[in-house]
């Protein structure tokens, strides 16, 4: 179970952006939480990605709480969530081609026996040839350096996924590729899925249900869902 109660969180503690959050999304559940921009659900989404300390409230993870964020939180837990951001520009080293982009977090985690397997495994399931795996970020569209940041979020194999405005810069043949891919994961892996947006015809079709920010806010724990529903499609 992924669980947030009561967060509240910011930039500046005297002003945090939002108060009182809570959210929980079952294994296997695919949850949307829609939103308008600047509302706060990305800052949310970086809490529950453990990129983000919040000022109040508790986080767990598989029954785990959290008492440390960002490198400091031990290694199991960094692992087992995969973030992709909306911005693949800014979340993408500029010197790095993309296969060794997707393939920074084995290395890092001393996995590198692991790089080709994992490459020759994902690449395809994203939509990347052979030949823009060796291409470099400024020679790539934004959604194909998206699909790298998509492969980087999975090579470790993570029990949790945060897509945040994922697919929000791209075009419509784009984002269904990529939706593909992140549920072709979670029917291989029943890995659970928080997915935030401004979209709810896109939430609504992906998700097994969909939570509006104003109903995360209060200090109430939103209901989690009954698991993920047994379909997907196209969107």
């Amino acid at each position: 179970m992924l669980e947030l109660h009561d967060v509240t969180a910011g930039y500046e503690r005297r002003a945090p952006v939002f108060r009182h959050a809570s959210l929980t999304v079952a294994p296997g559940e695919a949850v949307g939480l829609l939103g308008p921009s600047g509302c706060g659900k990305s800052t949310l989404a970086r809490v529950a990605a453990l990129l983000h300390r919040p000022d109040e409230g508790r986080v767990r993870v598989d029954g785990t709480e959290v008492r440390a964020w960002r490198h400091r939180a031990p290694r199991a837990l960094r692992t087992s969530i995969g973030v992709v951001f909306q911005q693949p520009r800014l979340a993408a080293d500029p010197r790095l081609r993309l296969a060794d982009l997707i393939a920074e977090p084995l290395r890092a985690t001393g996995r590198r026996s692991l790089v080709p397997e994992r490459l020759a495994a994902l690449a395809p399931v994203v939509g990347l040839t052979g030949d823009l795996l060796g291409r470099r970020p400024h020679e790539v569209s934004d959604g194909q350096l998206q699909r790298a940041c998509l492969a980087r979020a999975l090579v470790l194999r993570p029990r949790w996924l945060v897509c945040d405005e994922m697919t929000a810069m791209l075009d419509a043949s784009t984002t269904a590729a990529l939706v593909g891919a992140v549920e072709a994961y979670r029917a291989e892996t029943g890995a659970g899925l928080l997915a935030v947006g401004h979209d709810r015809v896109l939430l609504e079709r992906w998700c097994d249900r969909t939570v509006e920010w104003p109903d995360c806010l209060g200090g109430g724990t939103p209901e989690p869902g009954n698991g993920p529903v047994p379909r997907w499609g196209t969107v």
